[in-house]
């Protein structure tokens, strides 16, 4: 089957949304003739691209919204049984240098988060990943408190690391939002700010909401 197309309009892109909810990823990846590996438990990355490529996002890997033309940002969100998501919601990577004079309102996770499609997909532990079932997505903007309490997280983070204290983030901090360290292995080293001002060397990190935040989006969307 020929690669879909973007969506041109939200219409358009929700009535694929709602057109896949109910089935299970595996189905999905036989309808579309997309390639299941083998070992999915190494392929944590699969059923992403598997909903990118059936949704027709085409940002790959720009630094760009993955619906690009609409200006939509997805987000697949593992969930259990009692409707709760499973882990944190991956963002973008954190800027670790070059900081001076950087504002959240320019930031990544502000433009990443600024329109989202989320499509909650049951993936208890027990389930294998073909199995997992596609539940009812949704369009989701920050209301102006979501976004103060981001600001809060990121402005907080981002100026232990321009001060350099990255050391000191934890996953702890952040009443939203997270930093942790994202990287396939320990010798994936990038620069950073040193506690002296020098550059050193550090894993990667990225930006992570905390289940409370994507609890809270569900919640509000499910229940109004």
């Amino acid at each position: 089957m020929q690669r879909p197309s973007p969506p041109a309009t939200i219409n358009e892109l929700m009535q694929r949304v709602n057109d896949i909810a109910g089935i299970t990823l595996g189905e999905l990846a036989t309808q579309y003739q997309f390639k299941t590996p083998e070992h999915l438990l190494k392929e944590k990355g699969w059923p992403g691209q598997l909903l990118e490529y059936v949704l027709g996002a085409s940002a790959g890997s720009k630094p760009v919204p993955d619906f690009e033309l609409l200006g939509i940002e997805l987000k697949s969100l593992p969930i259990g049984y009692n409707g709760k998501p499973l882990e944190t919601t991956y963002i973008t990577t954190v800027p670790l240098t070059g900081l001076t004079g950087a504002t959240f309102h320019d930031s990544n996770v502000k433009k990443k988060l600024a329109h989202v499609l989320w499509l909650p997909v049951l993936a208890e532990r027990a389930l294998q990943p073909i199995d997992r079932i596609i539940g009812s997505g949704f369009l989701w903007q920050p209301n102006t408190y979501q976004i103060n309490q981001l600001q809060r997280d990121w402005e907080e983070q981002i100026e232990l690391i321009a001060l350099g204290k990255i050391e000191q983030i934890s996953g702890h901090l952040g009443e939203v939002m997270q930093i942790r360290p994202k990287a396939a292995n320990s010798k994936a080293l990038t620069d950073v700010i040193g506690p002296h001002g020098k550059l050193t060397k550090t894993l990667p990190r990225g930006f992570y909401l905390k289940t409370k935040f994507t609890q809270q989006i569900l919640t509000e969307h499910f229940q109004g």
